[in-house]
């Protein structure tokens, strides 16, 4: 039989006396879970009850106290027909239990440092719900109506203002604990998840509940494979001795092993009281008195409403030196990237204590945010690191991706409501370290007309398509430092004008704000040449400085080859010099 108390305690209400019964309750019956983090056996303990990393998750709340029975359950394998129920002690329902598994089985994936066991979070289900009522849920895991923690209004347990407006436990005045795994609202509001993927995060569906406390406990740098960390976790749910022994002692029980029982056949300890703990299909929770339309929250839990009881011990205050006070930049520098490249500069944050002091072991979560598809290492867009020895945390290496723009990082101190860092970064587009024409066509026109043929340029980067590169267009002298030409091929983008027509500002020979397109190609405007013939250059010139240069040739009009003068032949040989005649009829002398 479990060594039943029947009841549950207040915050502080686990005086002397009692913690001595459950101590020699346990001590007596030979029940797992004698050995605490205190006891000899563990190699881990401390001697002393380690404090608290973060206020209670359940606001210190009650909680059940009965302790595990005296029989040992069969360990999972024992028996290759293990009963679909047995003792009704060890058997977890199938929801709670399949909820459980889940949430070890998603913070593995995302924390697996942590080591989360789902026996732990079976123990700490059992003390604060019964496990939701003995499994009293529906097919999504959801409970069949409220669990509901006494107020919290100082009479007898802590003092907590309402913080959910009485969302979740239908108090506008003051907070209570909800849910199967007994979390505050204003617990929830942080720590809350969705752990069945219905897009909701509600503290009344075990799934929800389970994966919410499985981060809660590894919240920190707690590996909860080490007894110290653990004790720190579950001294966190609720700061107290007896709980912390009383959740050792089922996760000690459930370690030796379970088994599943159908949902509604769980046993509940008795006296539990808040919610409306209704069957399906009975008549809902009456409304409130004031007619507000929220449920009148069920009975008190035993002990509420300022009955006399001993007084709570006080909380042991957190010194300042290891109080969070924030997180702030660490000297982070510029964060640019080109389009593809690793930023250079990596975020750095500094955590510091109410002292201004380094604090170490704080959870910090960078979150890539904005209109990007920029990432860390692995493709991650959110990544979870602890500070170190000197308060410090560096995120992994930013990668760019291949949009352009600019998007925020925020780093934020994990699991608490402090105001976030913000890391303003930029990607800009692909440079290109190479431009080239497209064909080799010769490109070659009579002077006064325009070429035939469109200048085709096609930008790369590392070999790779370089989309969306700036380049500029000159035509350039051809000295030593080139300079924009005067005269020769111009562009004209101003439209067609006739030729008798100023063409004042309408030959223009630079051209800027051209831009490659999405296969990295550009075509040139037309171009058109003066009426001076001759060999000209063309400059592109990308930004990062990548150029090529093209010869434009311009012929005269009309030009045709003229042959060369034609020479007048000499007759072959020397010609005898000729006689002259003597007239006839001229005597001799």
């Amino acid at each position: 039989m479990a060594a039943q108390f029947g009841r549950r305690l207040r915050k502080g209400a686990t005086t002397t006396a009692v913690a001595a019964v459950a101590v020699a309750a346990l001590s007596a019956s030979g029940a797992p879970g004698a050995t605490l983090v205190t006891g000899s056996d563990d190699p881990q303990a401390t001697g002393s009850t380690p404090p608290p990393d973060d206020s209670a998750a359940t606001g210190n709340s009650p909680y059940y106290t009965d302790l595990p029975p005296l029989n040992t359950p069969d360990k999972p394998g024992t028996s290759t027909n293990l009963p679909v129920t047995g003792s009704a002690e060890s058997g977890i329902p199938a929801s709670i239990l399949a909820a459980y598994k889940k949430a070890e089985q998603t913070v593995a994936g995302s924390d697996a440092a942590c080591r989360l066991p789902w026996q732990l979070l079976a123990a700490i289900g059992k003390v604060e719900s019964g496990q939701a009522r003995g499994g009293r849920v529906d097919a999504n895991g959801t409970t069949f109506s409220p669990i509901l923690g006494p107020v919290l209004d100082g009479r007898g347990f802590a003092m907590i203002k309402d913080t959910d407006n009485g969302a979740y436990d239908g108090d506008s005045t003051h907070d209570r604990a909800v849910g199967p795994m007994q979390f505050i609202p204003s617990t929830w509001a942080t720590w809350g998840q969705d752990g069945n993927g219905d897009g909701r995060k509600d503290p009344n569906n075990i799934y929800d509940a389970a994966l919410a406390a499985g981060r809660y406990l590894c919240a920190g740098s707690r590996d909860l494979s080490v007894a110290a960390d653990l004790d720190r976790a579950v001294l966190s749910y609720n700061h107290s001795d007896a709980y912390l022994r009383t959740v050792r002692s089922w996760f000690d029980y459930y370690k030796r092993g379970t088994h599943e029982i159908p949902d509604g056949t769980g046993t509940v300890p008795p006296g539990l009281g808040g919610g409306t703990d209704r069957d399906p299909g009975s008549p809902s929770p009456s409304p409130s008195p004031s007619g507000s339309g929220k449920p009148t929250p069920g009975p008190s839990k035993p002990g509420d409403g300022g009955s006399t009881s001993p007084t709570p011990e006080p909380t042991p205050p957190t010194r300042p030196a290891e109080t969070l006070a924030g997180v702030e930049n660490a000297g982070t520098g510029p964060l640019t990237a080109t389009a593809g490249d690793a930023f250079a500069e990596r975020i750095k944050v500094r955590a510091k204590n109410k002292l201004g002091g380094p604090l170490a072991k704080v959870s910090v979560t960078f979150t890539v945010a904005g209109d990007t598809d920029a990432a860390f290492d692995g493709g991650k867009k959110a990544v979870t690191l602890r500070t170190g020895a000197d308060g410090t945390v560096t995120a992994p290496v930013l990668k760019a991706g291949e949009k352009a723009g600019k998007f925020t990082v925020r780093a934020v101190a994990t699991g608490h409501s402090l105001p976030a860092v913000g890391y303003r970064a930029t990607v800009t587009g692909r440079p290109a370290d190479a431009i080239a024409r497209t064909d080799e066509k010769a490109l070659t026109t009579e002077a006064g007309t325009e070429f035939a043929d469109t200048v085709e340029v096609k930008a790369t980067y590392k070999g790779a398509v370089a989309a969306g590169v700036a380049v500029t267009a000159t035509m350039i002298t051809d000295d030593a430092k080139p300079v924009e030409n005067d005269k020769g091929p111009y562009f004209n983008d101003k439209g067609p004008y006739f030729k008798d027509e100023d063409a004042a500002g309408k030959t223009v020979r630079t051209l800027t704000d051209l831009k490659t397109g999405a296969d990295g190609t550009l075509k040139l405007p037309k171009i058109y040449a003066d009426g001076t013939a001759g060999t000209y250059k063309l400059r592109l010139t990308t930004e990062g400085g990548a150029t090529v240069v093209i010869e434009l040739k311009v012929e005269a009009a009309g030009a045709t080859e003229t042959p060369g003068p034609t020479e007048t032949p000499e007759p072959s040989g020397t010609p005898e010099p000729s006689k002259t005649p003597e007239p006839s009829g001229t005597p001799t002398a």
